[in-house]
């Protein structure tokens, strides 16, 4: 099977801050899932580059807009690279091929009756790179952008007839009930095509950073308009079509919360309008709040991702921005909750489990794991762990996946309490005994260190190897999890401590 993933594309007016590092670690995840199932995965990042604020920064600087992205294309693919994350396919909105697909999409819609020209008037927020209305806006300002006032535009534009497809898309809601997901975004959206929608302005005159339309080239493609088709842009489309047909439509498109309107209703629009599949799923993930509000680069509230893998390593930061709110809400940002959860989940957790297993076994095994008992309660569970990961893994559930995950670490670091394999040791006559626990608890945590790959991806590929003696399977490790066991006769290597104790120097 496959498995195309997006996320949103990312404005390059300054550097990537937490919370867009949140949406590219979370979907990263997720397309390291799909590969431990045996999936062929497509996974899409990249960078938007035709919005007035990019324009402004590379300006600033003394650079053309163009200049300015090339800069900073090499700034976010080396954030993402240092944060473990790994795309198949990463745009850039200037290419060429993004201009072909883009020209081609709107000479459809063109062709389907669907632009007019008219002439526009309203608030514009260049924060967010849209029209707004008035009651969109709180005492006069975006509530997502309140430093910067909106700005008053009247312009002569090309616009989209968004509210001929109002029907079209609440059908399509009706029969796809997880189209847009979770609930409360659908909700929403609901409640928007019930109001009716209005046509919207897709084009932008007096500058010439942007792709011009195809049949007028005295004005530009919005950057919405031009954004959102980069999700098809990157199958091949409209030049390979027979590439195209096999990733489209998307599985999934992985969103902020702010801008699942675009992607639930204007996007699907469009696609209807061009005669073109509309993607299997669309999440809006919630927030990263910090300091009352959410984290963003306008409003002056950012935390720099790097830093905080710097001091408390990657796998520590992956972990948790998963595991500490309900994927779809709101994740209230906390560098103590971040260093408690590195200690005493993966330190105390994990990391105390591989490295006692580990170290019984050398000392008392040399090494060598026996065969694992055939009739183990504790891999039964564990077993069933990796039942109730998958469930939730499948439903988008980060936090209940990693609660299995970490179910079956807490099992075992409990069993060697209750089994007191020291006590065993003494005892020549229990060796048989001995043997059965060690082997229960590597396979435990051959078991565990499957189901955190995707979250923590350098460090699992480090403990298996140590395991096992052999690479991690990214293709596999998911899909035969459910029952796997260490050879016998293996020799386990005893390495260096998985996860240290983290000592933050307070004031």
């Amino acid at each position: 099977m496959r498995y195309y993933i997006t996320t949103a594309i990312d404005y390059v007016n300054s550097r990537p801050h937490l919370g867009t590092a949140y949406e590219k670690i979370t979907a990263d995840v997720l397309a390291r899932y799909q590969r431990g199932l045996g999936n062929e995965v497509r996974f899409l990042m990249g960078n938007d580059e035709h919005s007035q604020k990019v324009a402004a920064a590379g300006r600033k600087e003394g650079l053309t807009p163009l200049e300015w992205c090339e800069r900073m294309e090499g700034v976010f693919r080396e954030a993402w690279s240092a944060l473990e994350i790994e795309p198949d396919v990463f745009i850039r909105t200037s290419e060429a091929r993004h201009r072909t697909a883009v020209q081609a999409l709107a000479q459809r819609i063109k062709d389907a009756g669907d632009f007019y020209e008219g002439e526009y008037e309203g608030w514009y927020c260049v924060g967010c790179e849209a029209f707004k209305r008035e009651e969109d806006l709180k005492d006069g300002l975006c509530p997502d952008h309140a430093a910067r006032k909106p700005e008053w535009l009247k312009e002569k534009n090309w616009f989209f007839k968004l509210s001929r497809w109002s029907d079209a898309l609440k059908a399509h809601y009706a029969a796809h009930p997880d189209f847009v997901q979770p609930d409360s975004r659908r909700n929403e959206l609901l409640a928007l095509l019930e109001r009716g929608l209005d046509d919207i302005s897709v084009s932008r005159a007096g500058t010439d950073w942007g792709i011009p339309f195809p049949f007028d080239s005295r004005v530009v493609v919005y950057v919405w308009f031009d954004a959102l088709i980069n999700y098809i842009t990157a199958t091949g489309w409209p030049v390979d079509e027979a590439e195209s047909a096999k990733w489209w439509p998307a599985d999934l498109h992985l969103v902020g919360k702010d801008i699942t309107r675009f992607h639930g209703v204007v996007w699907p629009a469009m696609l209807l309008s061009a005669g073109l599949p509309l993607p299997r799923k669309i999440f809006g993930h919630g927030f990263v709040n910090s300091g009352g509000g959410r984290m963003s680069k306008d409003a002056g509230r950012v935390t720099d991702p790097l830093e905080l893998s710097r001091t408390y390593g990657v796998a520590a930061l992956r972990y948790y921005l998963c595991a500490e709110a309900v994927f779809g809400t709101d994740l209230d940002f906390s560098e103590e909750r971040l260093l408690a959860r590195a200690n005493s989940d993966l330190a105390n957790g994990l990391g105390n489990l591989a490295a006692r297993t580990a170290g019984m076994l050398v000392r008392w095994r040399e090494g060598v794991v026996a065969a694992a008992p055939a009739s183990s309660a504790l891999l039964a569970r564990a077993d069933a762990a990796v039942d109730t990961y998958r469930t939730c893994m499948d439903a988008l559930d980060l936090r209940g996946a990693l609660a299995a995950a970490t179910l079956i670490v807490t099992e075992a670091n409990a069993h060697v309490d209750r089994t007191q394999p020291f006590a065993m040791a003494k005892d020549p006559a229990r060796a048989a005994e001995l043997d059965a626990v060690l082997a229960e608890l590597s396979n435990s945590l051959l078991l565990a260190c499957r189901l955190h790959h995707p979250f923590m991806p350098a460090k699992m590929e480090q403990l298996h190897l140590e395991l096992t003696g052999l690479p991690l399977d990214r293709s596999s490790s998911i899909r035969t999890a459910r029952g796997a066991r260490i050879a016998a006769g293996t020799r386990i290597a005893k390495g260096a401590p998985l996860f240290p104790r983290i000592e933050v120097a307070k004031g």
